[in-house]
């Protein structure tokens, strides 16, 4: 069942006239609050806040999602950082009644979840907007019992908004009873064996700026559905890592680490963060938007869990200077290539990204080996034989030693660590990582300013501009756009000189100052070719698209929104020029505005 799941999901939103949308890339598109994409309604974002998408009002896929915050809980039984999202959106169409009712078909009648075993939660209403009783009829309608429809607040009910300000509403969540027990008659919100499954959000409010709620022009519905989650409960047990998503890339880590899953805690625990990592690396460096491990950003994640995986397989004694990472990879590749056509595309890049990485990684642990000689060398001179809490830490996060390393080391030098100092300034860390990330990891509606419009529609005419300076085999590779400045990175092998950075920064005010008009036309993504549109990230179109074209430069396929006349940008210039990743150059540049 696991493994067709996507596929029942979307033959049967198709049957009820929703377009099909391809996985969005992981990275959002000029969206600045995210390094990735962490749920499935990011990427629609322009068309729930009223641009008209291309394939219609009815809109469904399956969603390739990362969720960073995650990562210290990745190892027990149902965390991943990698996860797919099944959703299902009306743009302005269908709301709560068919919402609600082809959700419990689905459960009921295609997946055969008996109705017994489903609670749904509504929202109880605040002295701003009333308790949503319309869904809850709906639900009762359906043939769930009042005793197991529960109101609660906005904590658990409400959806946005992303700011201060703009759409939002009441959300209802469907919970299965995970358990062999008899299902309790009534739904106790504290009772962990109810398990969410599926969310429903109706956005019907607008939040204006002296706090009052008015009804939305264009009402949507946003739901999300966890393949990892809903495999387990279809599949009758309590690990999603026991369900047969993961059950080849398990059975591959027992191979080279001659350990048995489910027989001892701690080698599950490496086990698991073995699995998921691999999946999650997979998935980033085949994207098409050219992710390589780094120290910024997205660059800088692909790294860290590359390198957390390798510490664990050698946890787990498995020999790191084999092909085994390769291998678990290919296991990978090979089950979701189905669904995400880049991953077969850009296989022999994913292999290089980790053995590249695993590499520099190794050289690293020799650093950190003989910094370790030194630093117990200097402490035996002083008649001291316990590593105090700030080196073995700094022996972490400079070297990336595992304070298990480091303790297995200075076990073999007749020496201790304090590891409740390690602890310490472990999550001292942790805090200041998590405060300095909290933005960009928070997700929601993205910044749609007047000045991220003028710096979006600035980013074609840069993309442009660069082609003409270095020829067409540039192409872009992903965006940045904040209120401040554009990001943009696209493929070249080399530094520009400061005479390149010039006449691009010379052509984009050029078509500035000529007053472009920019216009935008749907066609067929084959038309839009044919007429010369440059796209980014190639599968990320739909059959029907978008063509937004400025004067006679530039003809670009994109989602919008953008400005009317060039003459609203200001003036543009290039602050930075440098290089992100192998092949890979990064643009930061600025509008007077």
């Amino acid at each position: 069942m696991a493994k067709n799941l996507k596929d029942l999901y979307i033959d049967f939103f198709i049957s009820k006239k929703h377009k099909k949308l391809e996985s969005a890339s992981i990275i959002p598109e000029n969206d600045p609050t995210c390094l990735f994409n962490t749920a499935g309604m990011q990427p629609l974002i322009p068309y729930l806040m009223g641009e008209k998408h291309p394939l219609g009002k009815r809109l469904t896929n399956y969603q390739k999602c990362f969720r960073l915050t995650d990562l210290d809980e990745v190892g027990d039984k149902t965390h991943h950082t990698f996860f797919e999202m099944l959703g299902n959106w009306s743009l302005g169409d269908y709301f709560k009644k068919e919402s609600i009712s082809w959700s419990f078909e689905f459960l009921t009648s295609v997946l055969k979840i008996p109705v017994e075993k489903l609670a749904v939660t509504v929202f109880k209403g605040n002295e701003f907007v009333p308790a949503d009783t319309e869904s809850a009829q709906i639900w009762m309608d359906l043939g769930i019992p009042k005793e197991r429809i529960c109101y609660l607040d906005e904590k658990n009910n409400w959806w946005g908004p992303a700011g201060n300000i703009g759409p939002c509403g009441p959300d209802t969540e469907i919970f299965y009873f995970r358990s062999n027990e008899d299902t309790p008659e009534q739904y106790d919100p504290e009772d962990e064996r109810w398990v969410e499954i599926w969310n429903n959000v109706f956005m019907e409010y607008e939040k204006l700026e002296d706090n009052t709620f008015v009804a939305l022009k264009q009402k949507n519905v946003d739901t999300g559905m966890g393949v990892e989650r809903v495999s387990a409960i279809l599949e009758n047990v309590d690990d999603n890592y026991k369900t047969s998503i993961w059950k080849d890339i398990i059975k591959k880590i027992e191979q080279v680490s001659n350990k048995k899953y489910g027989e001892n805690e701690e080698d599950d625990r490496c086990i698991r963060i073995i699995a998921d990592h691999l999946r999650a690396i997979v998935i980033i460096s085949a994207d098409d938007a050219n992710i390589v491990p780094s120290n910024t950003d997205q660059g800088y994640i692909l790294r860290r869990l590359i390198r957390r995986m390798i510490r664990y397989a050698k946890k787990l004694e498995i020999d790191i200077n084999s092909n085994f990472d390769r291998e678990i990879a290919t296991i990978i590749i090979n089950q979701y290539k189905k669904y995400y056509p880049e991953i077969q595309r850009n296989k022999d890049r994913i292999l290089e990204v980790l053995e590249t990485e695993k590499n520099k990684f190794s050289k690293t642990l020799e650093k950190g080996l003989r910094e370790f000689v030194k630093i117990s060398e200097i402490l035996k001179k002083q008649n001291i034989t316990c590593i105090n809490g700030k080196t073995a830490f700094r022996l972490y996060d400079t070297f990336g030693f595992p304070i298990e390393l480091t303790c297995e080391v200075a076990k073999e030098h007749n020496m201790d660590v304090d590891i409740e100092g390690f602890n310490k300034c472990f999550l001292e860390h942790q805090e200041k990582s998590r405060q300095g990330a909290s933005q960009k990891f928070k997700g929601g509606l993205s910044d749609h300013s007047e000045s991220n419009i003028k710096y979006h529609t600035a980013t074609h005419l840069l993309h442009q501009a660069l082609k003409d300076v270095l020829g067409n085999d540039v192409n872009q590779k992903g965006s940045n756009i904040n209120s401040q400045r554009l990001r943009f990175d696209f493929s070249y092998p080399h530094k520009l000189t400061d005479e390149q950075k010039k006449k691009v920064e010379d052509i984009v005010n050029q078509k500035i100052a000529e007053e472009l008009d920019v216009t935008c036309e749907e066609m067929s993504l084959e038309d839009a070719r044919k007429s010369g549109a440059i796209g980014l990230f190639g599968n990320k179109y739909g059959e029907i698209v978008k063509v937004y074209t400025i004067g006679n430069y530039s003809k670009e396929i994109c989602g919008g929104p953008h400005v009317n006349n060039t003459k609203e940008l200001g003036k543009f210039t290039i602050i930075k020029e440098e290089a992100v990743g192998s092949g890979v150059r990064r643009i930061k540049a600025t509008l007077e505005i």
